[in-house]
């Protein structure tokens, strides 16, 4: 018997007015007899608080009770309390009497924010869950994993057991991925949204959780998403053999940030003259979204120890950069022996830049490479081959703004750093001025137009400054340093035109009035206890002034000689640039003072109370000085080999070719010649642009006599040549490769080395995940066609020297070299490399190392060689790629002979 219309007509009578009570009882006790009791007191429970209300009046109201009790038994929850969405390929079967809906084949199933997908789903609406799990398809294989997803949370076990109520899961060979881990467990259970119990659970970052080449293996595992993971016993398999490498609990960190704060674990390692060592061991500090920072060190036995400090940081659409610090103690051998030595070296890397949008008119940028001119020869903690090699450190901190005014201005101000690492000298400017005004042409109507001589006359203002410092290693930013620093400004007021000659000539002229302040001079006397010229510093404001004038005139020639449309070099187009130079600055020997060298009252030569300032001393001399020079560029013009082509190819034959020399009219015929050499340079580029090429050489029109000095007899009155070659040299680089572009070696050059790879690669030896070979893009993916592949990945870069020398004689060949490096990916999983030379002047073979790195899937291995010179050592390393257990790796080396 059915009760739904019955019910629906006692909704009705149930919402009458109150004094209608007699009449529902003798309802209800017919409707009890029915069964449908615990109905009516549902609906009347849902429905109570819809009794119309009463009405307020002066009336006195009797309140009638209704003696009627509601049932006491608690209504069942109706099922599910939101929308179901579901379908299914093959069918989608309701069974009322099982209360379940059986979807098959390409199952979905939609509630809330889970999100089920299988090859079947059973929804059991009476118990409030939902099973899924696989098919069979026709070959009788299992296919169409459950994939179970709530909110960021994502499962693909074999089978699935979820109940909507309690949120609880039963799972079977669940997969799922948790930043770099993946983790598949025999059997999981999903207590609540935030914590899972796992039982025979793996753990990888190996791209095929099923097949991995290494996982960690555990029985017991409580795992919260995106936070953490806490282990039993935990047991490194690798290739599906268990290891002796064991943990009694582990502690597995899985933020869904992008960095977290964790110890980074040291290597060990051993040094003849150090002892055993922990090297690279330190904290991580995630401090923000927008900066970080890491601090290193090592420890040897015999004391030695270094720390590192480094840190990026990253505004977006305003800024980033990174900043790294290194502080070495090193202590060679032990105390009371005879090579026993100790020092302290360091080295500050600063990198920044200002994103360009944030400010159009202003900019910041900052390189900064300095530090003890030794350190990348006796770092411990670096395999810096390129930087050893390299003779200078250079460091440049600038800022540029640029004023909207009319006329526009600009200031800079710059600090920079040089130093030579073999003669540990230093120079720094610290900070430098320059400040400019745009050009403005007085003469220029209103109309704009700057047509003649008078309407391109145009002026500007200039202004530099310098606080320069020239020092040493062993003064560097001691006392001293400081108070030897050179402080000047500059300024100066160019005028300048340019004008139509003949139509075809270009002419110019220029002045400028240049005004030097110093805060420095000097003052030399004879000091009669001494006996000797005494030079002594006077402080104080002092300046100069001077000015100079130069012209030129120039033009530009084309010459074609054509051969022929049937041709296969049709025409060859000459370009030639010619122009003469002539400048003139007077003598300025007011500022030239005397002095006494003895007693006798001896007069010396005079001196400018000016030499050795920032800007050095105005010329004593005049000058008058004509020039000339000569460029030219050739280029063809080639039919093309493709026959569909109707338009011939252009192709460039030489760059440049320049000829320079000049003319003093003030030479004496004695200690001052009227010509200087002739200079020649050119270059071009070969082989589609991947080879270039670069020649000069200097040729003198003079003789020399015995002792090797010029003599003012041309060289051809003297028997020889129109010219005497005295010096040239060529250069040759080239760099190609099949695979397309060549990637620079970012990291070398990071740490102070070079882009290409001709000096070996300079790896910071800190981090050895990075690949010491350029990095490629990875796609994820391992393709391997035929047998390899018959065209083998390789790239090669090649530099030629060569230098002549013949300034008192000697015709010689002073420098004979070339250096060569090649990268070739020797199977798909194996990458190869070599950097060498040979000198045929010394005949010797150059700097040399050998490099190897195996692709192990989620594992890295790479060794290094160089097996020649002071830089001798080798270094191999194995870990596992991924950031989140950089720390499991195996790294040994050997220290080098220096």
């Amino acid at each position: 018997m059915t009760c739904q219309k019955t019910s629906h007509t006692f909704t009705k009578i149930a919402f009458k007015p109150l004094h209608t009570n007699l009449f529902n009882i003798v309802l209800l006790s017919f409707f009890l007899t029915l069964g449908c009791g615990k109905l009516y007191s549902q609906e009347i429970k849902s429905k109570k608080n819809a009794l119309p209300a009463v009405k307020q009046t002066d009336k006195p109201v009797t309140t009638v009770l209704d003696t009627i009790k509601l049932d006491t038994v608690k209504p069942k929850k109706t099922f599910l309390d939101g929308k179901v969405k579901y379908r299914a390929k093959d069918y989608a079967k309701i069974d009322q009497k099982s209360k379940r809906i059986t979807l098959y084949n390409e199952a979905e199933l939609y509630y809330k924010d889970v999100e089920l997908k299988s090859g079947i789903i059973v929804l059991d609406y009476e118990k409030d869950e939902v099973y899924a799990g696989r098919i069979k398809d026709s070959a009788g294989v299992l296919s169409q994993y459950p994939n179970f997803k709530q909110g960021a949370s994502e499962v693909q076990p074999d089978s699935i057991r979820f109940n909507f109520k309690t949120k609880k899961a039963l799972i079977f060979n669940s997969r799922t991925e948790q930043g770099e881990f993946k983790i598949k467990a025999a059997v999981t259970k999903k207590e609540n949204d935030s914590v899972y119990f796992l039982r025979g659970a793996r753990f990888t970052t190996s791209a095929d959780v099923d097949n991995p080449e290494y996982y960690f293996q555990t029985n017991k595992v409580k795992f919260i998403p995106g936070k953490k993971v806490v282990t039993g016993l935990t047991n490194m398999v690798i290739a599906d053999v268990p290891t002796p490498l064991a943990l009694p609990f582990a502690y597995f960190p899985m933020s869904q940030e992008k960095s977290v704060s964790g110890i980074i674990i040291p290597s060990y390692n051993d040094s003849n003259t150090r002892g055993f060592s922990l090297q690279n061991g330190g904290y991580y500090f995630a401090l923000s979204d927008n900066y970080d920072l890491t601090v290193l060190g090592d420890y040897y036995t015999n004391g030695s120890y270094a720390m590192r400090f480094e840190s990026s940081y990253a505004t977006r659409y305003k800024y980033r950069g990174n900043v790294n610090i290194r502080f070495e103690n090193l202590i060679n051998s032990e105390r009371g022996y005879p090579d026993y030595s100790k020092q302290n070296i360091y080295n500050i890397q600063w990198s920044h830049s200002k994103d360009t949008k944030s400010n159009p008119n202003s900019s910041f940028s900052a390189s900064v490479n300095m530090g003890s001119s030794k350190y990348f020869k006796q770092s411990i903690n670096q395999a810096n081959v390129g930087s050893n090699l390299n003779n200078t450190l250079s460091s440049s901190i600038s800022y540029n703004k640029t004023f909207n005014t009319i006329p526009g201005a600009r200031i800079a101000l710059t600090a920079t750093h040089q130093q030579n690492t073999q003669t540990e000298e230093i120079q720094m400017t610290l900070p430098s001025l320059q400040g400019s005004i745009d050009r403005v042409y007085p003469f220029v109507g209103k109309d704009g137009v700057k047509k003649g001589f008078i309407k391109n006359i145009n002026l500007q203002y200039n202004v530099t400054g310098q606080n320069k410092f020239v020092t040493t290693d062993s003064l560097f930013f001691k006392p001293q340093m400081f108070r030897d620093a050179q402080i000047g400004l500059q300024q100066s007021i160019p005028i300048s035109t340019n004008f139509k000659i003949f139509k075809y000539f270009s002419a110019g002229a220029s002045t400028n009035y240049q005004e030097t302040w110093v805060t420095k001079t000097v003052e030399k006397n004879y000091d009669a206890s001494q006996n000797q010229v005494v030079t002594q510093t006077v402080n104080g404001f002092d300046a100069y002034r001077t000015y100079n004038f130069s012209s030129n005139l120039g033009t530009t020639i084309y010459g074609t000689f054509n051969f022929g449309d049937d041709k296969r070099i049709q025409s060859i187009r000459h370009v030639m640039r010619p122009s003469v130079t002539y400048a003139y600055t007077p003598s300025f020997e007011k500022y030239y003072d005397n002095y006494y060298v003895d007693a006798s009252g001896k007069i010396s030569n005079s001196y400018s109370r000016f030499d050795g300032g920032v800007y050095g001393a105005p010329s004593k001399e005049n000058s008058n000085i004509v020039g000339f020079a000569l460029s030219n560029t050739f280029e063809a013009k080639v039919r093309d080999r493709d026959s569909t082509k109707t338009e011939p190819k252009k192709i460039m034959l030489l760059n440049n070719l320049n000829f320079s020399t000049s003319y003093n009219f003030n030479a004496d015929g004695k200690d001052i010649l009227a010509w200087q050499p002739v200079l020649v340079s050119g270059g071009t580029q070969l082989l589609d642009n991947k080879m270039n090429v670069n020649f000069g050489a200097t040729l003198d029109p003079y003789a020399i006599d015995n002792s090797g000095k010029r003599m003012s007899t041309y060289n051809i009155e003297n028997g020889g040549s129109l010219f005497r070659m005295t010096s040239a040299n060529l250069t040759l680089n080239y760099s190609f490769s099949n695979k397309g572009t060549k990637e620079e070696n970012k990291q070398s050059e990071r740490n102070g080395g070079r882009k290409d790879d001709l000096f070996g690669t300079n790896t910071d030896l800190n981090d050895s995940r990075n690949s010491q070979f350029a990095q490629e893009k990875d796609d994820g993916e391992d393709v391997i066609t035929e047998f390899f592949n018959s065209k083998i990945p390789w790239d090669m870069t090649m530099a030629y020297s060569l230098t002549y020398s013949n300034t008192n004689r000697e015709s010689k060949i002073t420098n004979n070299s070339i250096m060569v490096s090649i990268n070739m990916d020797i199977t798909p999983k194996w990458k190869g490399g070599v950097s060498t030379g040979y000198d045929f002047v010394q005949k010797g073979v150059t700097f040399t190392q050998f490099r190897f790195e195996r692709d192990l899937l989620s594992w890295r291995m790479a060794f290094n060689w160089t097996p020649l010179g002071e830089n001798s050592n080798w270094n191999f390393f194995i870990g596992i790629k991924s950031g989140v257990l950089s720390d499991i790796k195996w790294n040994k080396r050997s220290t080098s002979n220096r």
